[in-house]
């Protein structure tokens, strides 16, 4: 079953916003797991612009679903990484100065550096999932590089949804099924919502889980976290 995995980044942007400690980024992410969440991202940033280094530590001992770290692999994030041993690690090739993720890593011109970060991984007992295009050939060079699973950056079939679903899942459900045949996970992840989800996991039923973090903080505003939560899950159980 593909699992669902919330992304409390914009939580921690909220508290930063006033500073103190409301709204508790830790307690959200417990509610998120009591609420059906099966996995809870973060993505620490160098200017600790959401969420910090601490909430990292604080939220690792006490999470009872799969925690995901994900980031650019400089030597102060892997040090992070290597620390609290999260479930998995999400690899992205963001520059510190970045907004938001906005493309893959080319896995073939980086896949020395890709590999060796995730030899000191696996050594760790981590899972690594790399952060892709659509692109057949860039999921190769992810398995080439040791990575145990592709995370599929969707923003492109997000962006085309309204205009041309059918056209515009055909890269992910290619890639997606190539990535299965050589042997490796698939998450995808990057502008998902209640309003494309459910199409794209019908197109995509192979897939191992869906972090989500932006639309479903939106989505909470209006309708609560519980019932966010409850709806995100019904997309990914084919029942919407």
């Amino acid at each position: 079953m593909t699992k669902l995995s919330v992304n409390i980044n914009k939580v921690a942007t909220l508290r930063n916003a006033r500073g103190g400690d409301t709204p508790n980024v830790v307690q959200f992410a417990l509610d998120c797991e009591k609420f059906g969440a099966q996995g809870i991202t973060v993505h620490p940033r160098p200017d600790e612009r959401h969420i910090r280094r601490a909430d990292v530590r604080a939220l690792k001992p006490l999470l009872s679903t799969e925690f995901n770290i994900e980031g650019y692999p400089s030597e102060e994030f892997c040090q992070l990484v290597m620390e609290v041993k999260p479930t998995q690690v999400t690899l992205v090739p963001d520059s510190p100065e970045q907004l938001t993720s906005n493309h893959g890593w080319d896995t073939k011109a980086n896949l020395s550096f890709l590999t060796d970060v995730t030899a000191r991984f696996r050594e760790a007992g981590i899972r690594t999932s790399i952060f892709i295009d659509a692109l057949p050939e860039m999921a190769d060079y992810a398995k080439q590089a040791g990575a145990d699973r592709i995370e599929l950056y969707t923003e492109p079939y997000a962006a085309a949804y309204a205009t041309g679903r059918a056209v515009a899942v055909r890269p992910f459900v290619e890639t997606a099924e190539h990535s299965r045949r050589i042997g490796l996970g698939v998450n995808a992840g990057h502008d998902l919502s209640l309003q494309n989800l459910a199409y794209f996991h019908q197109a995509l039923p192979c897939l191992d889980e869906v972090s989500i973090g932006h639309a479903l903080i939106s989505d909470a505003l209006y309708l609560g976290i519980e019932e966010t939560i409850r709806q995100y899950l019904l997309c990914i159980k084919n029942k919407i």
